[in-house]
């Protein structure tokens, strides 16, 4: 693994606020979502990071292994899910030996530095017919297009210091999210985004109930394109297809 991009994940891991506040809640959701199109068979988690998309399908998907650059989460979801591969590696790193029926990428396209060559090698790791399922932040989210009208950000995909702390490289939108799939020949079957969010993580957590909250997840599956979060389950093609 190189030291400059260990170096990196170390720091991200160190400071992650993935597993505070509603983000949490969100990555649950998402899980949820991701099960809808789960094919039966070995299925690999790429940068699970504090692993609570991993807590989700552990009970439900088998066989299933993870991979993750940081050490500290891997030790962490190693001693939670003993069942579990857990493999310490960069993904460009990484050679699985076995076909996987599906490949989940949540929050992981935004964090890399060349996505279009992560999905080439995913691609390949796909049995014929396999699944990638994808979710990302969209820039076109209600919150980013009020930051922007009220001069908190240049431009709706502009990294905010939330995107920086997290170590994000980019913010999509729901066109160039796609565009990377189309891009590499996977076909996306299904796409769409969930959690309506008006407002920044802190504002919510202050002052909406539970129940708000779940309403407003909930909504931003009917409006996908201002969603906070936008989603893909892109296939790879079927042998004689």
């Amino acid at each position: 693994m190189s030291s400059e991009e260990s170096s990196r994940l170390k720091q991200i891991a160190e400071n992650s606020l993935y597993s505070s506040g509603v983000m949490e809640k969100a990555i649950q959701y998402c899980a949820q979502v991701f099960l809808r199109h789960l094919l039966p068979g070995p299925t690999l988690e790429l940068g699970p990071a504090e692993g609570l998309m991993t807590d989700e399908l552990a009970p439900l998907v088998h066989p299933f292994t993870v991979v993750e650059g940081a050490l500290e989460f891997c030790v962490a979801i190693r001693q939670r899910h003993p069942d579990i591969e857990v493999v310490l590696s960069l993904f460009e790193e990484y050679s699985p030996q076995v076909e996987f029926q599906n490949v989940i990428l949540g929050h992981v396209l935004e964090h890399v530095r060349e996505p279009q060559a992560l999905l080439l090698r995913v691609k390949d790791w796909l049995a014929p017919g396999g699944r990638v399922l994808a979710a990302v932040p969209n820039s076109h989210s209600l919150h980013r297009q009020a930051a922007t009208l009220m001069g908190l950000l240049p431009h709706e995909a502009a990294l905010n210091e939330r995107d920086i702390r997290h170590g994000h490289r980019r913010v999509y939108d729901p066109y160039s999210f796609r565009g990377e799939f189309s891009s590499v020949g996977l076909d996306i079957i299904v796409h769409g985004g969930y959690w309506l969010k008006p407002l920044a993580n802190s504002q919510i957590e202050a002052h909406w109930s539970p129940e708000m909250i779940d309403a407003f997840f909930r909504l931003g599956e009917q409006y996908p394109d201002i969603a906070g979060e936008i989603y893909v389950v892109a296939e790879r093609e079927r042998a004689g297809a």
